[in-house]
């Protein structure tokens, strides 16, 4: 069975990586690819993700293994930087510098013909047209985390590598990247999101691949990962009129591990969420109860991710 780490028809390919700094492993035994669509790179601070997308974005090379974007070696092709956009973690950008000149600089690097007019597009689609002639050094967080991205997307690039592309923005911002990020993949684009930033990548991704302490723990979508953790029960969260009489009949039943009662909620477990979602109805009318919340609390990616960890 492939592994699901692994995709077909990969741009980016990922054999064996390891990469250390001195006698800090920063990656291990890395072996994944990364095809169209968005790829959601979730762990904490220190999993090894930055690390990983430096040396996708050909900055750093591997101290093992092998790292090849359409087959190429990214440190030995320089011309596979037209096909890239990056925002790095650094949030470092020329602060004398106007939004319109910082990202019209970045196009010229990749040599288009016409930078400016690229600028221009890129700010308009992150929405800095108002603001572009302003200096850098005048720009919230947000609106520079913008134009970063602006600056990355200048090019039109068919690979997109994006290290906590969200930090700083707002509410409404972010929804407006989470969108852009979504369209540039639905247009054929390779997109790769690093993010500690749990409910977004959950937002974000088609895909996920979990790191922790610069290993692979898991890949695939949230349900996939979460559906593979056989040893450890969903948790489900219930509001009813008679959570008493609810928690009776569920105590001793064979989809039920456990049941906490509160004041205004009942927490059970099950390990066949499926099997108790198609059972409780049942239960409910024949007892009588009426049942006006079932939130499966395990399905977000905090808590797969809380789970990783736990297991490792």
């Amino acid at each position: 069975m492939t592994s699901p780490a692994l995709v077909p028809n990969a741009i980016i390919e990922v054999n064996d990586v390891s990469k250390w700094f001195g006698d800090k492993v920063a990656n291990s035994k890395l072996t994944c690819s990364f095809g169209p669509g968005v790829t959601g790179l979730l762990g904490p601070n220190g999993a090894g993700k930055t690390t990983l997308l430096r040396m996708l974005a050909g900055l750093t090379q591997p101290s093992t293994g092998s790292i090849s974007v359409d087959g190429l070696d990214p440190r030995g092709h320089p011309k596979l930087f037209e096909r890239v956009g990056l925002v790095p973690e650094e949030d470092a950008v020329y602060e004398f510098l106007t939004a319109r000149q910082y990202v019209t600089y970045a196009a010229q690097l990749t040599g288009l013909a016409d930078p400016s007019q690229a600028a221009a597009d890129a700010l308009a689609t992150v929405q800095l047209t108002e603001s572009a002639d302003r200096k850098l050094g005048e720009f919230s967080k947000g609106m520079k985390q913008r134009t970063r991205v602006a600056a990355a997307i200048a090019h039109r690039p068919d690979i997109l590598i994006l290290d906590e592309p969200l930090n700083g923005t707002d509410p409404v911002q972010r929804a407006r990247l989470i969108a852009l990020i979504r369209s540039l993949a639905a247009n054929g684009a390779t997109v790769i999101v690093s993010s500690h930033v749990l409910a977004e990548v959950e937002r974000i991704a088609d895909r996920v691949l979990a790191m922790t302490n610069g290993r692979l723990a898991a890949a695939g979508n949230v349900e996939a990962i979460r559906a593979a953790m056989i040893d450890i029960p969903y948790k489900v969260r219930i509001d009813a009129d008679d959570l008493r009489g609810l928690g009776a009949l569920l105590i001793g039943h064979p989809l039920i591990t456990s049941v906490a009662i509160g004041n205004s909620e009942m927490v059970i477990e099950t390990n066949d969420l499926g099997a108790l979602g198609r059972d409780l109805p049942g239960l409910a009318i024949d007892s009588g109860v009426r049942i006006t919340r079932f939130q499966p609390e395990d399905m977000s990616l905090e808590a797969v991710f809380g789970y990783l960890d736990k297991r490792r």
